[in-house]
């Protein structure tokens, strides 16, 4: 454990905004702990943790802007390779220490994490740090901050800061240690030579870092690999003894003259400490999650052209940023009545580029276009046909699905879908199709009622229909209501079950809603696993309202529950000239709810699917959609029993 910065009390009881965890639904009481400061405060003579709160909590926690603090303990994270592993850093300011809005400014600075073995995560590539911000008071967007960065805090209100690392796939297994160092500074025009001393001495740290670790693996060489080692060591230590800090700092006769006014103050340490052990994450996911990328979404914030250079530049950079998260993204338009073009590559087969899309190992499931994307006149659907002559002889043909009507609710609906169906086998037999719903028919001649209607759309869209992905909103919290559906599928005829989230369902059954529990967010996966669906739908990711500058605000779309439809921002309304999206916490937990399927894959594989679901059971972490963990403990009981498991087998 590390030092206490601030003495301890309870969060109070009281439950969050929709479930949104213990951030929120208080005000503060009477100021805990640290030094009682003067109102004109020299932040160079006072130690950070006179000034301001730092604690650590785990991803799933909601860090209101009322969160109280707690004891400051080293992070502790288990990482399997090719895994993304976060935490957080929470803040709050003790006292005001500059004028302006900002009650402070706080220096983040991050180590790399390093090995006994001299193996390392690098700061600023491996090990990433962005900034929780708000969206409509709920935290949720993370915002990229270049290391070393400067932020303000503002009064009265707890801020936080996303730490991940990014665990490589060919990463040699250990424990690896590092720290963010956070650090109390003046306002920014005040700071710029401060803060230049400080960034010189944690590289020079850095660097020493290194070298410590080198002469400590030199154990086991042989004597010509010593003498190698030990020159690169010493060719190294004279550099660092040549960097400015350190000449300019010396006197005639050898020894450091510090100026103590240009001390920097000491600042808080957080620690950290992640154990890699030997497990790979498969490279393609073992559950297809596809997820919706509207283009037309896209051409408006962007003001791009369908079909333009740029447009396709877009599309390009949307595709490759998702793959991070182990989804398979979709692009899609929207048509009269549910009708929907979708297609994960917007490039003809013949296109060099295609291969690009469709043979990405980290893709697990493709849709291809019943309509060209260019263009959807009836002509133009030979050229369909010549995609499908084209694709259908790949070794990735596996992976191809159609998504051709979202949510159909009648035979006049179910008879365009066979249509279509047709017309696609026609060319290419083993084609799958999708389909989405969540009810039966309504034509007044089914005599069935609601869920005996439900239940049998596989018998209406048989043969047409092979992905059969029905909403988790119908089933509630009666996961005994699975089996009825799955009974329907025919297994034996290469039949899937598919199952998607939307709008529903709601509280308190996972979903991704702006608000809802960490926890909650995370165990929409799980829920996947425990119910045995070989597959998962998400309608949209970015499917906020209409826009026509990329800076604009984002607006969630009425008569939708926020955040339904969004789960990352355009980068631009946080930072002017940014590349790439924003990610938002939510997505961040479907991250980890794949991942955490991984685990589970892994466990059945050593066990049998049997003793997985008493695992998920007996550590707490998942029963039912409505009998799961709202902490973070069980969480990682369960990943660090199928470490456990694991290692004796390697």
């Amino acid at each position: 454990m590390m030092q206490n910065n601030v003495d301890y009390v309870a969060p109070p009881p009281v439950e969050g905004v929709g479930g949104g965890g213990t951030g929120y639904g208080w005000n503060d009481g009477p100021q805990i702990g640290g030094a009682v400061l003067g109102s004109e405060i020299d932040v160079a003579r006072h130690a950070t943790v006179d000034l301001v709160h730092v604690w650590c909590m785990p991803s799933t926690a909601m860090i209101g802007h009322q969160e109280p603090p707690r004891p400051l303990e080293q992070v502790s994270l288990l990482a399997a390779r090719n895994e993304r592993e976060s935490a957080q850093i929470a803040m709050r300011p003790k006292v005001s220490w500059t004028s302006g809005d900002m009650v402070g400014y706080l220096q983040i600075q991050c180590s790399d994490f390093c090995s006994s073995s001299g193996d390392s995560l690098k700061a600023g590539k491996e090990v990433t740090i962005r900034r929780v911000v708000p969206i409509l008071g709920v935290p949720d967007a993370l915002v990229p901050i270049s290391l070393p960065s400067r932020i303000g805090l503002l009064p009265g209100e707890t801020s936080a800061l996303w730490v991940s690392i990014d665990v490589p796939v060919e990463q040699p297994p250990g424990v690896y240690t590092g720290e963010v160092c956070i650090t109390a500074v003046r306002a920014e025009t005040e700071a710029a030579a401060s803060e230049k001393v400080v960034c010189e001495k944690m590289e020079i740290k850095k660097d020493l870092q290194s070298y410590l670790a080198q002469a400590e693996a030199v154990g086991s060489k042989s004597t010509q690999e010593l003498t190698q080692a030990l020159q690169s060591i010493c060719e190294g230590l004279h550099q660092v003894l040549q960097s400015p800090l350190l000449s300019a700092s010396c006197g005639d006769f050898g020894k450091m003259e510090i100026d103590e006014e240009s001390q920097s103050p000491p600042c808080i340490r957080v620690q950290f400490s992640i154990t890699v052990w030997d497990f790979v994450l498969p490279t393609t996911p073992s559950l297809p999650a596809v997820v919706g990328i509207s283009e037309t979404v896209i051409e408006d914030r962007y003001n791009l052209e369908h079909g333009s250079k740029e447009w396709y530049k877009s599309l390009d950079m949307h595709f490759d940023w998702l793959l991070q998260y182990r989804l398979s993204p979709y692009f899609c338009r929207w048509g009269d009545n549910m009708r929907v073009l979708t297609y994960t590559c917007p490039y003809p087969a013949t296109h060099p580029k295609s291969q690009d899309y469709y043979s990405n190992p980290r893709l697990a499931a493709y849709a291809v276009p019943y309509a060209p994307v260019l263009s959807s006149t009836d002509i133009a659907k030979n050229v369909v046909k010549s995609e499908l002559e084209i694709l259908k002889h790949e070794p990735h043909w596996k992976k191809a699905y159609f998504y051709l009507w979202d949510e159909p609710v009648g035979f006049d609906q179910y008879e365009i879908i066979r249509s279509m169906a047709e017309e696609i086998r026609t060319t290419a037999p083993d084609a799958r199709v999708l389909t989405t719903y969540y009810c039966g028919p309504s034509d007044p001649s089914i005599n069935l009622g609601g869920f005996e209607s439900f239940v049998k759309v596989p018998t209406f869209l048989r043969p047409h229909t092979q992905i059969f992905c029905t909403s988790e909103w119908v089933l509630g919290g009666r996961e005994d209501l699975v089996k009825q559906i799955t009974d329907e599928i025919q297994l034996e005829n290469d039949e899937e079950w598919w199952t998607y989230v939307c709008m529903g369902p709601g509280e308190l059954h996972p979903n991704w809603h702006l608000g809802m529990r960490g926890t909650q967010h995370r165990a929409v996966i799980w829920r996947v696993w425990k119910e045995g669906g070989t597959g998962f739908l998400y309608w949209g990711v970015n499917c906020y309202e209409k826009a026509t500058s990329p800076a604009a605000e984002i607006r969630f779309r009425r008569g939708l529950p926020p955040g339904d439809g969004v789960l990352f921002y355009p980068g631009e309304v946080f930072n002017v000239g940014a590349t790439l999206p924003v990610a938002s916490v939510r997505l961040e937990r479907f991250l980890s709810g794949m991942q955490d399927y991984e685990y589970l894959q892994l466990y059945s594989s050593m066990y049998g699917r049997h003793e997985a679901l008493a695992l998920l059971e007996k550590t707490g972490t998942y029963s039912g959609p409505e009998r799961y963990t709202l902490d973070h403990g069980p969480i990682e009981s369960l990943r660090g029993e199928v470490y456990r498991a694991y290692r004796p087998i390697t």
